[in-house]
């Protein structure tokens, strides 16, 4: 069965936790002892619903007490044709590391605007970090459409303005839909409010919303994870790399070239589950087995030869800074991509990028909590790696603090 990763943002109040409940309510993925609890606590909460849908997602009490998302909150549930991962980002603008770091895996973005105030700043950002993740497709939610008497004209004017504001993004699909999640409209099914309208509900936007999957990545990635040498009196010969297929397929017989050595071998065996295999594809876990006896570590890049990665010292990329303290020139750092670690030092601060127009900023030589920056990184060793928006198994990374061991950064290739 499929499985497709959304996220929702917005901003504050424009009911993305709401909404996250109403899906899982009106799908019947919630259990009956969940649903009593909830009805229990939303007695306190002042609402004229039965129920707090929002509880559902806002797990913290610091959420609970001031009715905002601070953390990004994951739920699991499926339908008869797929399953589905939700993550439910921050609206605040202070909470835009976890916006970040909650969208990178996603297949869709579900962004929320209310109805009466249209477009907004905090629109405009979360349009922007899901073009810089190359998010596959966007789909604009006008929410509280019952609060503007489902007036069509409201949706057509909020959905030209976002289409305006989009030109320059280079977004891959839009799509809009009219929704009330508080009231169920367009929600899990279409509304007799909205007759205008003659698109999909948002559950079934979500079920047959096209999926781009990993092995529609044509090159073959794979990172070593962890050197297996038993040394046992059996198996004194053994020498296994284990880790997952990061994108495409490998072969037994393959010809494999390893980063950052660049030294040259050949798949002799991979083994799945104890069981030998002949080929493996993408997310697959497996034992590989080479047919030389060479040096290879935990974080060491295999390729085949024909479908050499970009190897590169210096590197361009965008990155979100997400430490709370500010960047400091000459501050020693790992750049960690996957299980790949190697000291790096950030060299320049190239541009800043304007959150709200999409413009490249002059950069000042600073950078803040939550700033999203063009850079240029040195490292220590070879980094083998892909343009995010053509892999992004190997096109993202961590900065970490080597001091502290705290992640001060995330980003992307370019």
């Amino acid at each position: 069965m499929d499985l497709l990763r959304f996220f929702t943002a917005g901003n504050v109040d424009d009911g993305k936790s709401t909404l996250i409940g109403r899906l899982l309510f009106d799908s019947d993925s919630i259990s009956t002892d969940i649903i009593e609890t909830l009805t229990k606590q939303s007695k306190t909460t002042g609402i004229d619903a039965d129920i707090d849908l929002a509880l559902l997602t806002d797990g913290l009490r610091a959420e609970r007490e001031q009715g905002i998302t601070i953390d990004v909150a994951y739920k699991y549930f499926s339908t008869e044709k797929r399953k589905f991962i939700i993550a439910d980002t921050p609206g605040h603008t202070q909470y835009t590391r976890n916006m970040f770091t909650g969208a990178s895996n996603a297949d869709l973005a579900i962004i929320l605007v209310d109805a009466r105030n249209g477009i907004t700043d905090q629109t405009k950002r979360h349009s922007i970090i899901s073009s810089i993740l190359g998010i596959p497709h966007v789909l604009v939610c006008i929410n509280k459409m019952d609060l503007v008497n489902y007036d069509e004209a409201v949706f057509n004017r909020i959905e030209s303005d976002y289409k305006e504001f989009a030109k320059p993004l280079n977004l891959n699909k839009i799509s809009f839909l009219p929704a009330s999640a508080l009231a169920g409209d367009n929600v899990v099914k279409s509304s007799d409010k909205m007759p205008w309208f003659k698109g999909p509900s948002m559950m079934d936007f979500l079920e047959t919303v096209e999926i781009i999957e990993d092995s529609e990545v044509k090159d073959s990635r794979f990172q070593v994870q962890y050197v297996i040498r038993p040394q046992t009196e059996e198996l004194h010969d053994y020498r296994g790399y284990a880790g997952s297929v990061l994108s495409g397929s490998f072969k037994k017989g393959d010809a494999i070239q390893i980063f950052p050595s660049e030294i040259i071998s050949e798949i002799d065996r991979m083994e799945r589950n104890g069981v030998d295999v002949d080929e493996v594809n993408a997310s697959e876990p497996i034992i590989l087995h080479l047919k030389d006896n060479i040096d290879v570590s935990r974080g060491s890049t295999i390729v085949p030869v024909s479908q050499i990665p970009s190897t590169e010292k210096e590197l361009h990329a965008t990155i979100c800074w997400m430490d709370n303290t500010s960047f400091k020139e000459g501050q020693k750092l790992l750049l960690q991509q996957n299980s790949f670690r190697t000291k790096a030092v950030l060299k320049e601060i190239e541009s800043k990028i304007d959150i709200h127009s999409y413009t490249d900023l002059e950069s000042d030589g600073t950078m803040n909590l939550n700033d999203f920056c063009n850079v240029r990184i040195k490292t220590a060793e070879t980094v083998s790696f892909d343009s995010y928006r053509k892999n992004r198994k190997t096109g993202a990374f961590i900065l970490i603090n080597e001091n502290t061991n705290s992640t001060v950064a995330a980003g992307v290739f370019a």
